[in-house]
């Protein structure tokens, strides 16, 4: 029989209070922070529907109302699966950690546990929020240079951060495009710890040149842009570099970043200003993305609809909300991505067997910093490309469902302009797999590198210049050897 003295058994009593508050203080934090877009998507659905319930027959709309709610169910059920496994995994480990520290009295484990919730729940979104300061792009820091504007776009060069390294004005120049959706401090992920994808370029002493998407709200221009307002832009800006640098310029473009980079090249404005062209972990034909085939296959047509993630920015003008489009690609991983999922795998990897803080890497910090306040809203008409490319497939010659300044644009148009061409992909990617990154070698032969790990690890692991898969390099992976994007651009 376990006695415990009257003091100790206050404390004990005060020690559960507090964790059994905290626990469901936690668990409905987590909660309404993955149920925030479902508002304003809610908005937009009722909206939307209101219209369309006037020009669908009755007993189609109940119909589809009825899918929905399967759906909806079946989502549900995933994320109540994950759930489960991550509350089992987290007992297990709480087992373990009784059967091991026999030293641990029943009081100082519950002492314990409650410094672990304030942890959790307090000290490790403080050290996210912290992070801001050394992730990403700084540009008031000096690091960096502007170089040219458009109505909708900033381009500043990225000086090297290397000791005794300067740029070399007289090498090809590279132009980096962020995705749109995710942002561009992925690119620029912890310069000061040498984690640093646009800086890994310019620490080889190449002209770098970042192009930043102004912001959406203030920038009228931005809100109403088109993807032939992109590859307009994109054509001043080669023009401005060729003009300084005397040679044609590599674009590089990240995710949908690499997407946008092939539309404007194929749509010809580019010609004779780009000659070379880098994309990594690209969607180029998202149908053939087997988590996006599958979560639209039991998605009813009805609901397939951009329209439902529209919302009115200040100057009237629509806008796409990021943070229900980022929340899709939540709800398609609902098994990984659901709150209590996140909400258990936070208590379990943050727990430590002493009851000590647990130390976070900046790199981890950084990375939820990146996955959590990252999103910015979205023009219409640049997410119509997208959505397109997810939604209608290629061609079989090679058209792609897009067009710019009403031609069509197909993949062997990059072969017949000579344009040199390095497809990255991440070998574990689970946003944008490999067949919906390879779709255009079925019409082309661009130079094939594939990474291992998922889709950020070519911006976050791999940018550290002492890497296994260093940019600046060669790396072996599955009995093949590979070429790193600086690699690339320095053989150009």
């Amino acid at each position: 029989m376990y006695y415990l003295a009257a003091e100790d058994y206050q404390r004990l009593i005060f020690a559960q209070s507090l964790v059994t508050q905290k626990f469901h203080i936690g668990a409905m934090k987590y909660l309404f922070d993955f149920m925030d877009p479902f508002w304003t998507a809610s908005r937009a659905f009722g909206s939307l529907e209101r219209r369309k319930n006037w020009e669908i027959h009755p007993l189609q709309t109940a119909y589809d109302y009825a899918e929905l709610m399967k759906f909806n169910s079946q989502i549900a059920q995933k994320g109540m699966v994950g759930t489960a496994d991550a509350v089992k995994e987290l007992c297990e480990r709480e087992w373990r950690r009784i059967q091991d520290r026999r030293d641990e009295g029943v009081v100082e484990y519950w002492e314990n546990l409650n410094h672990h919730l304030d942890i959790v729940l307090d000290k490790f979104p403080k050290q996210i929020q912290a992070i801001k300061s050394k992730f990403g792009f700084h540009f008031e820091n000096g690091g960096y240079r502007k170089f040219f504007e458009t109505d909708r776009f900033l381009v500043y060069q990225v000086l090297p951060t290397a000791p005794d390294v300067e740029v070399d004005e007289g090498l090809k120049p590279v132009l980096i495009m962020h995705p749109y959706v995710l942002g561009p401090n992925i690119l620029a992920f912890l310069p000061a710890e040498g984690k640093s994808y646009v800086h890994c370029f310019a620490n080889q002493g190449i002209p770098t040149y970042m192009r930043i998407l102004k912001d959406i709200h203030s920038n009228p221009p931005v809100q109403l842009m088109t993807g032939e307002d992109d590859a307009e832009d994109t054509r001043e800006i080669c023009m401005a570099l060729k003009d300084k640098h005397g040679r044609q310029v590599t674009l590089n473009g990240f995710c949908q970043g690499g997407f946008m980079a092939v539309i404007d090249i194929l749509s010809g404005r580019l010609d004779g200003y780009v000659d070379a062209l880098i994309t990594c972990v690209a969607p180029m034909d998202g149908t053939r993305s087997k988590a996006i085939i599958e979560y639209m296959e039991h998605l009813p047509s009805r609901y397939r609809d951009l329209r439902y993630a529209l919302k009115p920015a200040a100057s009237g003008n629509l806008v796409v909300d990021g943070r229900v489009m980022s929340w899709v690609y939540k709800l398609k991983s609902m098994e990984k991505e659901f709150s209590w999922v996140t909400y258990f795998r936070d208590l379990n990897n943050l727990r430590t067997e002493h009851g000590e803080d647990p130390k976070i890497s900046n790199t981890a910090a950084a990375l939820l910093h990146w996955l959590f306040f990252d999103r910015s809203d979205l023009p219409v008409n640049i997410t119509k490309l997208s959505f397109d490319s997810y939604t209608v497939p290629v061609e079989e010659d090679g058209t792609l469902p897009v067009r710019l300044f009403g031609r069509k644009l197909n993949f062997k148009g990059l072969e017949e302009k000579g344009i040199k061409w390095l497809l990255c992909y991440a070998d574990e990617d689970d946003l944008v797999d490999r067949e919906a990154a390879i779709a255009p070698c079925d019409f082309v032969s661009p130079e094939i590198t594939v990474f291992p790990k998922g889709h950020g690890a070519i911006a976050t692991s791999w940018s550290l210049p002492t890497s296994a898969c260093a940019l600046h390099g060669t790396f072996p992976y599955k009995a093949k050897e590979y070429s790193g994007p600086v690699f690339f651009q320095m053989g150009l």
